[in-house]
């Protein structure tokens, strides 16, 4: 895959664009997530962006370590206790912090685990975990004001994730561990491959779809996505981008 670290720059470079043109009534909109505006996403990647480059996550906690608490209901509460800003102050606010992260996560030095929501991370697992939320969180501003944002090859990056922490996923429903194959098509109409061929589990179709799904955007009945093998529509239930 390409370097993470300049696909993220260019992921907030994409969002930037779209943010740059909205109007003030957009930014008062409801966005695709729940109870929220377009200017609470965007608080809410500001304030877990300010994380990155905080002197602290170096110490490689996690932030959520009890089960009970969920990353939904910590985000609500970091945004409730902000919500208001004006919206040139709050895209200042948020171009600062988001424009630090890829330099920042790259300046760490190898083996460095960083803190985050369930565990600590590789400053290249968080990168790719920032990018994943500011892709979803993207569609959740333009899908609703009928903004292009287009797909890019950086959802290799997406869907790697959500390949990797399917067991993760499966943990999540209880449900035990299984292999998946993944073989997705690119927006290009290249094949991304993920996992052993040989796995009696086999998830084919638009990776556009798979990443979506992951990121509870769309349902796998929504999709195109085919799901083979004992486990594989189990996989495509669970697969997350992101922690519980």
């Amino acid at each position: 895959m390409t370097d993470i670290f300049d696909d993220l720059a260019a992921e907030y470079r994409q969002l930037d664009a779209v943010l740059e043109s909205l109007t003030p009534d957009q930014w008062s909109r409801p966005s695709a997530a729940a109870g929220w505006t377009v200017s609470d996403v965007v608080l809410h990647l500001t304030q877990s962006e300010e994380v990155i480059t905080d002197q602290s996550i170096p110490e490689g906690k996690a932030f959520l370590p009890s089960a009970e608490a969920t990353v939904d209901g910590m985000a609500e509460e970091m945004v409730a206790a902000e919500r208001g800003m004006p919206p040139a102050d709050l895209l200042a606010r948020w171009r600062k912090a988001a424009f630090a992260t890829p330099g920042a996560l790259r300046a760490h030095p190898a083996g460095t685990r960083l803190s985050w929501v369930r565990a600590p991370l590789s400053p290249r697992t968080l990168a790719t975990t920032r990018l994943a939320e500011h892709w979803a969180h993207a569609l959740d501003i333009t899908v609703p004001l009928d903004i292009p944002y287009p797909d890019t090859a950086r959802l290799r990056h997406v869907a790697w994730l959500a390949h990797r922490t399917l067991p993760y996923a499966f943990a999540v429903a209880g449900l035990p561990d299984a292999p998946v194959f993944c073989d997705l098509t690119a927006p290009d109409g290249t094949h991304w491959t993920f996992g052993d061929p040989a796995a009696p589990a086999r998830i084919t179709g638009p990776a556009s779809e798979f990443c979506r799904v992951g990121a509870r955007r769309l349902t796998p009945e929504q999709t195109s996505l085919a799901a083979e093998g004992p486990h594989a529509a189990d996989a495509l239930r669970v697969v997350r981008n992101y922690a519980a």
